[in-house]
């Protein structure tokens, strides 16, 4: 359980509370406010407050987060394909269309169902529905993922994460042609304030965000490239490349409206997946093929 508390100021006069608050944490959608106030864990001059309040000048705003209903993991025999596993870690080839770990609404079928029937035991660290998560890939990008086996390891990945010495690398299909052979994109990532579902590139309430990429083949309106990641951000390539003007092909979410091809989801492979492991201290690398729907996407690209 976590609570806040806020005084309104002078410029934050006759904003709506439901915004207000939404703008305070980047992490905080309206909708999730909504249903705080609804429930009345939200509460203005300690008490009973609506959405639409208009807040006044040093209006004392009080907010306690109920702790999360930790959801019961039902331990599913569905197929992994694993690309290594010993007793600290395992690395799986996520299929595209597989959410990593449960949420509300979507409890079963995760890759965190999978790994509760083929696993004994997995870290702790992340609770009940994220056991052994240590970072996390989009439901429809396919590719590879590590997940630890015990606290141990956990913690050895998430430190090499956050020092940015893992090696993260993706293969994409974009729309446009980049006209150059190497680049950075050294751009902040943060809610997008109009749409609190979405990510966009902004300087507020935002995170260091650094994707390079490397073009490997252009076609007429297309480019294949690899994109490395130094940062992990919620959707990080898919973002960085729209901004730059050259989104993903079939994103959902960041790309263009018309759909060119039928293929579920951006055209996105976590390709290459290297770190230091948590027991050996040696360096691993593994690498994972174009799934069948991304070699047939460009194979309908290069005949076009």
């Amino acid at each position: 359980m976590e609570s806040f508390e806020w005084i309104v100021t002078g410029e934050q006069k006759s904003t709506r509370l439901d915004k207000l608050i939404t703008t305070l944490n980047a992490n905080w959608s309206r909708t999730q406010v909504q249903i705080w106030i609804k429930d009345g864990h939200l509460k203005v001059n300690d008490g009973e407050a609506k959405t639409n309040y208009k807040v006044e000048i040093d209006d004392v705003i009080t907010l306690v987060i109920p702790a999360p209903e930790e959801l019961k993991i039902v331990a599913e025999n569905i197929p992994l394909d694993i690309a290594y596993e010993d007793e600290d870690v395992i690395v799986i080839n996520k299929p595209r269309g597989m959410v990593v770990h449960p949420a509300p609404g979507h409890s079963s079928g995760t890759l965190v169902n999978a790994l509760m029937h083929h696993c004994k035991d997995l870290s702790g660290i992340n609770g009940v529905i994220r056991p052994g998560i240590v970072h996390r890939i989009d439901k429809d990008t396919s590719g590879l993922i590590m997940v630890a086996k015990n606290d141990h390891a956990h913690e050895s990945l998430v430190e090499q994460l956050k020092a940015k010495t893992t090696t993260r690398l993706y293969k994409a299909v974009v729309h446009g042609v980049i006209p150059h052979e190497h680049g950075t994109i050294d751009a902040p990532i943060g809610r997008d304030k109009k749409d609190r579902q979405s990510m966009t590139v902004t300087d507020e309430n935002s995170r260091d965000a650094v994707t390079h990429f490397t073009v490997l083949e252009t076609f007429d309106n297309y480019t294949y490239v690899q994109c490395e990641l130094e940062t992990g951000r919620t959707h990080q390539i898919r973002v960085h490349m729209k901004y730059i003007g050259y989104p993903l092909v079939g994103d959902p979410k960041y790309g263009p409206k018309k759909k060119m091809f039928d293929i579920e989801g951006q055209a996105l492979h976590a390709a290459v997946l290297g770190f230091i492991h948590p027991r050996t201290g040696e360096e691993v690398i593994f690498e994972a093929p174009l799934p069948e729907e991304m070699e047939r996407l460009l194979h309908l690209i290069r005949t076009k």
